[in-house]
């Protein structure tokens, strides 16, 4: 970078610390600022269509934020696609014991939404991220002590790939990093569409 072209302030519109690992592992430090947009309250026809909205609800309304123009401003959200239902963060202990009894051994799909905002021009583009995940068939017993962790209430279809579900996912089939929450190489995609390359928003190595 030269004085005369100074790097891009990024923002993330969602409070996932898993997204925040990911983009912070790949040379970025984007600043945080969660939409507050009521997820209930967007509906689509599909799974995949249902994280596309959520994504780019998020980001269009931290967009719309004065605090934030000249930045670019990256929404994401996370359903999972069994049997055509979508499947975000269950309510409670109990939905999430019977989410896990109704997916144990069987496929679904984790779609994610993506949507980079740039807030400089106004231009915004957004594609949808699908990884098939295969769950394993932990006991009812492994699957109470997971959810008593607490762990599933907080993410979308109810595990992780880098926590204490681990053990649980046989398998995946696509992008690791779309299942915890981003998808990397679609994001890169996503940025040069709007004229950005990912290489010009990479923090200073420290040291």
């Amino acid at each position: 970078m030269t004085d005369q072209q100074p790097r891009r302030r990024l923002v993330l519109a969602s409070q996932s610390p898993a997204r925040l690992g990911l983009l912070r592992q790949a040379g970025l430090d984007p600043e945080v600022l969660v939409s507050g947009v009521d997820e209930d309250a967007v509906t689509a026809p599909t799974p995949a269509e249902l994280a596309l909205a959520l994504a780019e609800a998020k980001a269009s309304v931290v967009a719309a934020k004065p605090e934030v123009h000249g930045a670019l401003v990256i929404g994401c959200d996370s359903v999972l696609d069994l049997d055509g239902q979508a499947l975000g963060k269950p309510a409670d202990a109990e939905e999430a014991t019977a989410r896990w009894k109704a997916m144990r051994g069987r496929a679904g799909t984790l779609q994610t939404g993506h949507c980079v905002w740039d807030t400089a021009t106004g231009r915004h583009v957004s594609a949808t991220a699908s990884t098939v995940v295969h769950f394993g068939e932990p006991a009812d017993e492994e699957i109470a002590a997971y959810v008593a962790s607490g762990e599933p209430l907080y993410v979308a279809g109810a595990f992780t790939l880098d926590g204490r579900s681990a053990p649980f996912i046989d398998g995946i089939e696509g992008d690791h990093g779309n299942v915890i929450g981003i998808s990397l190489p679609l994001v890169r995609r996503l940025l040069a569409q709007l004229g950005v390359g990912i290489t010009e928003l990479w923090a200073p190595a420290e040291g």
